[in-house]
C-alpha cells in the first residue's frame, strides 16, 4: 500500500501536525502533556468558582 505525498493529503496534514507537536517544547519550553494538564487544571478551577458562585446565590 502506499501513502499519498501529494500536498494537501491527508498523510501530509498528519506528518505536519506530528511535526508541530513535536517541536512545541522547543517553541513553548513546555511539552504537550504538561501543557493538556494546566489547561485541564484551569478549567476544573473554573468550574469549582462557577459552583460556588452558583451555591451562594441559590442560598439567597
Amino acid at each position: 500500500m502506499q501513502r499519498n505525498k501529494e500536498p494537501g493529503s491527508v498523510d501530509s496534514h498528519m506528518a505536519r501536525a506530528v511535526r508541530y507537536l513535536r517541536e512545541w517544547p522547543a517553541r513553548h519550553g513546555r511539552t504537550v502533556h504538561n501543557q493538556v494538564i494546566r489547561g485541564a487544571s484551569y478549567k476544573l478551577g473554573s468550574g469549582a468558582v462557577t459552583l460556588i458562585i452558583l451555591w451562594i446565590e441559590a442560598r439567597r
